[in-house]
């Protein structure tokens, strides 16, 4: 296989990372898009020279032509576009979050394996240059046994509203949608020890706060104020079989100062941050030193993570390799996101 023909359905905001990441890269052609929204998928065609424009994706996933598919729709639409795609013999890449549920998630895996096709989640802050610096760190056991992480990703007013807050399309707010990121990150960072228990909280108190008029915010395409049956912020305990412990806090909204992201994860011979720039804490001569990598980005950069994570994608494709955010890996993302809302309902630990 000398060039992977690929497709992508659908074209909101997060595709143009895919598009542009697929059309920088030499081994790609992007031959085709996909949305119901026909002016929208015209658009992306001609902005990023597609030769096929489709509104239905199931004659997409037809096209013979097509190998593999990034699937940047809904959440609720991730499970029957992913199954759908390994199905007909598409390799896939699905964006985060996997699906909407375990039960989705199992199948979804049961289709990649009986298809032999790959299938990549789109877990993409594992694909930073960073973070792959710091694995490799972890890996060597640079860090000794990290024990615990903590991971906040706060927004004082951040609601993008539409599909974002519409809990039937998204299958819940800012957990699944940002804090799967944080969550993922530190599970990966941490050697992906197998979750236990999870004790969780969520909130529904400020809804999405339209009426504020001091700051803008980004806003989805349907965004409509009416529409908002998410929770605006979540807090969750997550333990882990080795005795390890990861502390998460996530909000759409919440009356803050400022933004706050912060990613820091503590091991018994040294400890890092990736958020909200890197820095590697360890001890030399008796001394306590706080060690800043030099690299073209002080923290996460999110285009030339998406370049990284379709690279690898498609060199996995045509290498036949597994790539290093697995279905497996989605499966069990997905369990501990529903753990969480589980926890959150009945007031109580839930046991994985």
């Amino acid at each position: 296989m000398q060039t992977i023909k690929a497709g992508v359905i659908g074209t909101g905001s997060i595709s143009a990372l895919h598009l542009s990441s697929y059309a920088a890269n030499p081994e790609v052609e992007l031959y085709s898009v996909c949305d119901q929204n026909k002016e929208r998928a015209e658009k992306a065609g001609e902005t990023y020279g597609a030769c096929k424009v489709y509104t239905d994706y199931r004659e997409l996933l037809a096209d013979p032509e097509v190998d593999a598919v990034s699937i940047c729709t809904w959440n609720n639409s991730h499970a029957e576009i992913s199954i759908a795609a390994l199905d007909a013999g598409k390799h896939v890449l699905v964006e985060k979050p996997l699906c909407m549920t375990v039960e989705e998630a199992l199948r979804v895996q049961e289709a990649a394996e009986r298809s032999g096709k790959l299938l990549q989640v789109g877990f993409v802050r594992r694909y930073d240059d960073h973070a792959q610096l710091l694995r490799r760190m972890a890996e060597r056991g640079d860090f000794g046994d990290i024990y615990f992480a903590k991971a906040s990703t706060l927004r004082r007013l951040g609601n993008p509203g539409g599909w974002f807050s519409d809990i039937e399309r998204s299958g819940g707010g800012p957990l699944i949608d940002i804090g799967v990121h944080v969550i993922d990150l530190c599970w990966y960072m941490m050697g992906r020890p197998r979750p236990v228990s999870v004790s969780a909280n969520t909130y529904s108190k400020l809804g999405n706060r339209s009426s504020v008029r001091n700051l803008s915010f980004y806003k989805a395409a349907d965004y409509d104020a009416e529409v908002n049956t998410v929770e605006d912020m979540a807090n969750a305990m997550i333990r882990f079989e080795n005795g390890a412990s990861l502390l998460v806090d996530v909000s759409f909204t919440i009356h803050a100062k400022a933004n706050e992201t912060a990613v820091r994860l503590y091991g018994d011979k040294g400890g890092f941050e990736i958020d909200p720039e890197t820095v590697i804490v360890t001890e030399k001569d008796n001394i306590i030193l706080n060690v800043h990598p030099q690299t073209d980005h002080a923290g996460f950069h999110f285009e030339s993570a998406f370049q990284n994570e379709i690279n690898h994608f498609i060199a996995c494709i045509k290498e036949g390799k597994q790539p290093l955010s697995p279905v497996e890996d989605g499966v069990e993302v997905m369990k501990i996101l529903a753990a969480v809302y589980e926890s959150a309902a009945c007031g109580a630990e839930v046991r994985l």
